[in-house]
C-alpha cells in the first residue's frame, strides 16, 4: 500500500494514476473522505498533516509515503510514518531547499521538511522539481477575458517540469531500489521565458496571444491580495534579487525514467481543454 499525500494537486494526482496504472494498491490522504475519490483506483482515508496522531488508520499496512513538504510536525508525522512500519518516504520540495536560506519563508520550510526526513530514520528520496509547467493555469482568468497575458518576474527563464514526470520519478523511487538517500533534481527539457510559453499556447491553441511583463511593484500588488507577504517577499528574492537560477536543465528525468522529460508544448496539447473550456 501507497499513501498518497496533496493527491487531488498537481502531482499527487498524476502520482495516483501512476502507481494504480502499474497495479499498486493506492491510499489517498484527505481531510474529508466524504467528499469523494480523487482518481479511481485509490481509496480514502482521512488525516490531517499538521495532527499526526490523526493518521493512525491511513498509515496501518503502508509501505510507502509520497509526502507533501511544510507541515507543523514534521518529525512527529515522520516518527509515525516509521512506528507504523512504513518502509520508505519520497518527499516532494524544491530548488530552493538547497539556498537553505532560514530568512526566507519558502526556503526555510523546504530546507526543514528535508532536514526531518534526512533524520528520521526511514528510508528516504528527496524530489526538487523546478517551476512547475502547470502554473500557467493561473493564466486562466486572463484568457478568458482577453489575449494578453501579464506576468510578474518576465525576465526570468525556468526550465519547468510537468507534473506528469514528477510523478514519474516519484513513483519509481516508491516501488524501486535504488533511490534511498537520493535527492532527485527535476527539470524539464529547456528553460522558457513566461513569453515563450504564451507563444506556445498561442500556437496550440490557435490563438493571437500576447505576454506582457508587470512592474515589480505591479507582480507585488497582485500577489500580496493572494499570498501571505512572507511568502510574496520569497519569490521576490528568488526572482527580482536572482537568490535561485531555476533555469538549469538536468538530465534527471530520462536518467530515472529511460524517455526524456515531457517539453511545455506536449504539456499544453494535453491540457488544451481546460484553456478551451466556456
Amino acid at each position: 500500500m501507497i499513501l498518497v499525500t496533496g493527491a487531488t494537486g498537481n502531482v499527487g494526482s498524476e502520482l495516483v494514476d501512476a502507481l494504480a496504472g502499474a497495479g499498486e494498491r493506492v491510499r489517498a490522504l484527505v481531510r474529508n473522505p466524504a467528499a469523494g475519490a480523487p482518481r479511481p483506483g485509490a481509496e480514502l482515508a482521512g488525516g490531517d498533516l499538521n495532527r499526526p496522531e490523526s493518521l493512525s488508520e491511513a498509515l496501518d499496512g503502508v509501505r510507502g509515503l509520497f509526502l507533501l513538504p511544510g507541515y507543523a510536525d514534521m518529525p512527529g508525522l515522520l516518527a509515525r510514518a516509521r512506528d507504523a512500519g512504513v518502509g520508505r518516504v519520497v518527499l516532494l520540495t524544491s530548488g530552493s531547499a538547497a539556498l537553505a536560506d532560514m530568512d526566507n519563508a519558502v526556503s526555510r520550510y523546504m530546507a526543514l521538511s528535508e532536514r526531518a526526513v534526512r533524520e528520521s530514520g526511514l528510508p528516504w528520496t528527496i524530489l526538487r522539481p523546478r517551476a512547475f509547467m502547470s502554473n500557467v493555469l493561473r493564466w486562466l482568468p486572463q484568457l478568458e477575458a482577453g489575449d494578453v497575458v501579464r506576468v510578474p518576474f518576465a525576465g526570468v527563464p525556468l526550465a519547468a517540469v510537468d507534473p506528469y514526470d514528477i510523478a514519474a520519478v516519484a513513483a519509481l523511487a516508491l516501488l524501486e531500489d535504488g533511490h534511498e538517500g537520493r535527492t532527485h533534481e527535476l527539470t524539464g527539457p529547456c528553460a522558457l521565458l513566461p513569453a515563450d510559453q504564451v507563444a506556445v499556447l498561442a500556437k496550440v491553441l490557435d490563438r493571437d496571444l500576447r505576454c506582457e511583463g508587470l512592474t515589480n511593484a505591479e507582480a507585488r500588488a497582485e500577489m500580496e491580495a493572494t499570498m501571505p507577504v512572507q511568502y510574496v517577499d520569497a519569490f521576490f528574492r528568488f526572482y527580482a534579487d536572482g537568490t535561485l537560477d531555476e533555469s538549469q536543465v538536468h538530465p534527471t528525468v530520462e536518467e530515472v525514467t529511460g524517455r526524456p522529460p515531457r517539453t511545455f508544448e506536449q504539456w499544453a496539447h494535453a491540457h488544451a481543454g481546460a484553456f478551451r473550456k466556456g
